[in-house]
Order: C-alpha cells, then sequence, then structure tokens
C-alpha cells in the first residue's frame, strides 16, 4: 500500500481489479492526470494472479492506496470495499481497463454542485456493441423519479458504474449493499440517487469505455430465468433504497426534536 499524505483527500476514485495487468496502467495513467495532488485513487485487487497488484505497487505515487484482498470475494463485493475505504467528498467508480476523458472530474464535479449523484455517457470502443451499449442517458429525464426507476427495474435506463460519481452523502445510503445483491452494483447505486431525486444524467461521454470478452455486461439477451431473477432482486433494491432515503430524511428531524 502507498504512502497518503495525511490530507483529507476531495476526490476519491474506487477501483476494482482483478487480473488486469493488460490495462490498467493506462487507465490509471488516464485517472491520475485528472486529480489534485492529496486526492487518492484506492485500488482494492481481488486475489489477481496475473501480476496486477504488483503492477500497481510498482507505480510511484502517493496518491495510489493499493489494497490486496485475503480471498477473491468478486466484483461486487471488490466494489463495496474500495467503496468503504473512500475518505473524499466526491466519489468516483472505476474499472480497471477504460480511459478517462481528459477534463471528466471538473465537469462532473460542477454537476454535482446541485445534485448528490451524477452519471455521463459512454463511448465505447475497441470491441462489438451490444444492445445494451446502445442505451444512451438524456439529461431531460434526469426529474423523471418514477420513469427512471421503472427504467432500472425493466432494464432500458442503463447506469454505468465507470461512468458515476456521487457525493459523500449518498454514500451513507449505497453503504452497505443488500447483502442478497450478487450483481448489477451500479443499477443499486443508481437507485439511490434516483429515490432521493438528486440524480442528473449528462448526455456528455466522460469515458472512453473498452468492451472485450472480460467485460461482465452480456452483449446478449439472458435466459428468461435470470432476467426474472434479476429483477426481483431489482425490487428489494428499490425497497432497500426508499427505506434509506426514508430514514436519513427523518433524521434531523428527529435531532432536533431531542435537543433540550
Amino acid at each position: 500500500m502507498h504512502a497518503s499524505s495525511g490530507a483529507v483527500p476531495r476526490v476519491s476514485v474506487c477501483m476494482a481489479a482483478y487480473n488486469g495487468s493488460r490495462h490498467i496502467a493506462e487507465q490509471i495513467d488516464s485517472i491520475l492526470s485528472e486529480l489534485a495532488p492529496d486526492d487518492e485513487l484506492i485500488v482494492v485487487d481481488d486475489c489477481s494472479t496475473d501480476g496486477t497488484a504488483q503492477l500497481v505497487a510498482d507505480i510511484e505515487d502517493s496518491r495510489i492506496r493499493l489494497i490486496r484482498a485475503e480471498s477473491n470475494a468478486g466484483y461486487v463485493k471488490t466494489f463495496e470495499r474500495a467503496l468503504s475505504e473512500a475518505r473524499g467528498e466526491y466519489v468516483f467508480l472505476s474499472d480497471q481497463d477504460d480511459i478517462w476523458i481528459p477534463g471528466r472530474v471538473g465537469l462532473m464535479i460542477g454537476a454535482l454542485q446541485n445534485k448528490g449523484m451524477v452519471v455521463s455517457n459512454c463511448q465505447h470502443i475497441e470491441g462489438d456493441l451490444g444492445r445494451f451499449h446502445e442505451i444512451r442517458l438524456r439529461a431531460r429525464d434526469s426529474g423523471h423519479t418514477l420513469r427512471n426507476i421503472l427504467g432500472v427495474v425493466v432494464g432500458y435506463r442503463l447506469h454505468w458504474g465507470c461512468a458515476m460519481a456521487f457525493r459523500r452523502s449518498m454514500l451513507e445510503q449505497v453503504l452497505p449493499f443488500p447483502s442478497h445483491m450478487t450483481e448489477s452494483h451500479d443499477q443499486w447505486i443508481a437507485l439511490v440517487g434516483i429515490v432521493n431525486r438528486s440524480i442528473l444524467y449528462l448526455e456528455t461521454d466522460t469515458i472512453l469505455h473498452r468492451l472485450h470478452g472480460g467485460n461482465l455486461t452480456p452483449s446478449g439477451i439472458r435466459s428468461f430465468r435470470k432476467i426474472l431473477a434479476a429483477r426481483v432482486a431489482f425490487l428489494r433494491n428499490l425497497l432497500t433504497a426508499t427505506k434509506r432515503a426514508s430514514s436519513t430524511r427523518r433524521a434531523p428531524a428527529s435531532a432536533t426534536a431531542a435537543r433540550p
């Protein structure tokens, strides 16, 4: 683990890594060029077998915090751990094999001045586009709460985790991830922003999203059984997100009432 400067970072970038040695150095370089001296890039390596962790460890930059997992936990738990380590006011998610477009951090932080969460579009590169990759977010849909919730549950409003950023106040509701969740952490995070009515869609591409055989998003249609299981999980996530948002809204009133 690289040493930290001790200052509280403004931006925390949270990356889950696993066998990403082919592209991770290029991705890290694109991220670091966007960060200030006291910001942080948290890389949780999920027991890679291809030297990914050592490659990251060899990058001489104090902004990198490398955490080596003791056992392989899968990408959902790995992202959850990375987010739990974030110290910054603005939290960004990152895949290990994309490329950040210059100006991304400034653009997204600007969007977060009036909202708790922002999701941009991606420019998909290198691989063949599947039907999911053709879905684009539109700024005018940002405030359509019920429609956006339905879009997550049904599957026509796709939020790419690598294109997300949110304020620390949202992180308090994002974590912990629902215990039943085994996939689609990005859709869970989006639901938190949507039910809080504090999400903004940027039509700008801020990421070069690399497509290859290791990507987890399916390029084709899944079986009916898997689709049904995913929709049930999304509904459970919606219930959890709604409860957390409601509890957060009640907390200030309760605290005020308790004061002498």
